[in-house]
């Protein structure tokens, strides 16, 4: 059997190993297994994206989690971070989201958080992924008079919405706000028009219809034009597009532009750095980021370290590093002062008080940063063999990145989530980023698509 957790839980397409009800039943039953306690019932929280396939696992999770003398308790859907607060603040022993994020509806997934709202580290995940591989938990479960219960949590979108509305400033409101929301048709589609109305706001929701198909499909943070063209239909103060699983956010100004996750990075860093929040005066991104970033960082005296793609790698050195705010190009950013994870609306919300805090549109906020002409070019790829082995592509990428100089860079790297390779090439301009992304991608498709 191979790995079963990536960089963002376990993950692939909907009835095909490993996202499978028997998979689902297995990996339910040993996060119960290691939840338990002598004298205490383990209660492990469960919550999902809008995927049609979310029923099938989230009944396997149950019979998995109820079989080994745990309860589940069920919140339905909503977001992955708010499966993480819920986890801590019900004192849950475990939580766990079954989603694929920003992935199209046919693939899901599952990720785990801890107790304490935090996702499961590395150790914890090669522990529960072990006892799957030994095949014998299904002579560890319960005693037939042992087994657990499933209950249905009512309340938990409200519980939501009052943490989320938590993280805005007091003396602030949204009301005079016209705001509109692409819910991508996932699990933001109740919780962020109901949180923002409860702000005082205008809300104008698009994609907040989810019939289990539609999830992702041109819509949300990856499909932000729609959502643009709204904003200035309706003159709007601002527009906000979350992904499938609504722990990621993309901005809208009132003009259409779309800003990216580091310009959000470097707005709300700028408001924090005045206000003296900006601890240790320190970002934390990723390889992924713009060189735009650390440069906007330096004219107000913050900086940032670039860690390997992936929130959890951006958490680890968050904690660290003692950072309160880092996050990725993508829109997943993380406010450790307000949450454990990347949550899409407390950083809409985020991008709201900078706005209130200066007293300015959105557009011009965002000269802060200039954003150096990027292309990213994704390559379904047959296999993963580490990139330095092949001498085709490490001699394309040497030439590419001799081109360029210093001004710009090469980066590639195979995707944690998916069969994929992402080339991204940052560049002086646009022509000459996309010609020489466009060399790089051709080498890979030649040897590895």
């Amino acid at each position: 059997m191979g790995k079963l957790f990536g960089t963002d839980g376990i993950r692939g397409v909907a009835n095909v190993h490993p996202m499978t009800s028997e998979m689902a039943l297995k990996v339910g039953r040993a996060i119960a297994y290691v939840s338990r306690k002598k004298g205490h019932t383990a209660r492990i929280l469960i919550g999902k994206d809008t995927r049609l396939s979310g029923y099938m696992l989230e009944n396997a999770l149950v019979s998995g989690i109820c079989s080994m003398g745990a309860d589940a308790l069920l919140v339905g859907p909503i977001t992955t971070p708010g499966v993480a607060f819920l986890t801590k603040s019900m004192r849950a022993d475990a939580g766990i989201v079954i989603s694929a994020s920003h992935n199209p509806y046919q693939d899901n997934g599952i990720k785990i958080f801890s107790k304490d709202g935090f996702k499961l580290p590395d150790k914890k995940e090669e522990e529960i992924e072990d006892l799957i591989n030994t095949e014998n938990l299904s002579s560890l479960h319960a005693e037939p008079n042992l087994m657990g219960k499933a209950y249905r949590i009512e309340d938990a979108r409200g519980r939501y919405i009052v943490f989320l509305k938590n993280s805005f400033p007091n003396e602030y409101t949204l009301e005079g706000m016209k705001i509109v929301l692409d819910c991508s048709n996932g699990a933001t589609y109740r919780v962020a028009p109901e949180a923002f109305f409860e702000l005082g706001a205008e809300v104008i929701p698009l994609f907040n219809t989810p019939d289990g198909k539609n999830i992702n499909k041109d819509c949300g943070s990856q499909h932000p034009e729609t959502l643009a063209h709204e904003v200035v239909k309706n003159r709007a103060n601002v527009g906000f597009a979350f992904d499938g699983d609504g722990d990621r956010v993309i901005s809208v100004d009132e003009n259409g532009d779309v800003l990216t996750g580091d310009q959000m990075m470097a707005i709300c860093a700028s408001v924090m750095k005045k206000q003296g929040k900006l601890r240790k005066n320190l970002v934390v991104s990723t390889v992924m980021s713009n060189i735009g970033l650390g440069l906007a960082l330096k004219t107000f005296g913050a900086k940032t370290i670039a860690t390997k793609v992936g929130d959890r790698y951006v958490l680890e050195e968050m904690l660290a590093k003692e950072a309160v705010i880092g996050g990725e190009d993508s829109g997943h950013i993380i406010f450790l002062d307000h949450h454990t994870t990347g949550d899409g609306i407390i950083a809409a919300l985020q991008m709201l008080k900078a706005m209130k805090n200066e007293d300015k549109p959105l557009s011009e906020l965002a000269r802060i940063m200039k954003v150096f002409p990027q292309r990213l070019i994704n390559i379904d790829v047959k296999y993963k063999p580490d990139i330095n082995t092949i001498p085709e592509i490490v001699d394309v990428i040497k030439e590419v990145e001799a081109a360029l100089g210093d001004k710009g860079r090469v980066l590639v790297r195979y995707s944690g989530t998916q069969q994929m390779c992402r080339v991204m090439v940052e560049g002086p301009s646009e022509k000459d980023t996309e010609i020489y992304c466009r060399k790089v991608a051709d080498v890979i498709t030649q040897k590895l698509g």
